[in-house]
């Protein structure tokens, strides 16, 4: 799941990732080119509301990111709901989330 907001700040989007509460993990974090693929730097949490993971990330528009999810720390995922695939050298595809 991403979800697009707009911001009072000039060229900047909120976008809220989300993974099904159906992913069984201890942790799981969002990684990509926004944070330069530091597979700590963006924990995702459990919202109350319907146990699924998720994570807002303040990103600036006009521009496309490559990203996937990392679950506790070895298993990689794409996001089904991305707005594109790109394949990388790894033999998978990153998930793209547009925002031009």
């Amino acid at each position: 799941m991403i979800k697009k907001e707009p911001t009072e700040k000039k060229n900047r989007v909120v976008v809220t990732f989300g993974l099904a509460s159906a992913t069984w993990a201890e942790r799981v974090n969002l990684v990509g080119e926004f944070n330069d693929w530091d597979t700590t730097a963006t924990p995702m949490v459990r919202s109350r509301g319907d146990d699924d993971w998720k994570v807002s990330v303040e990103l600036e528009a006009g521009r496309r990111y490559r990203f996937r999810y990392l679950v506790d720390g070895k298993e990689w995922l794409s996001d089904w709901h991305a707005d594109d695939y790109v394949e990388n050298p790894y033999g998978s595809d990153d998930s793209v989330v547009d925002l031009t």
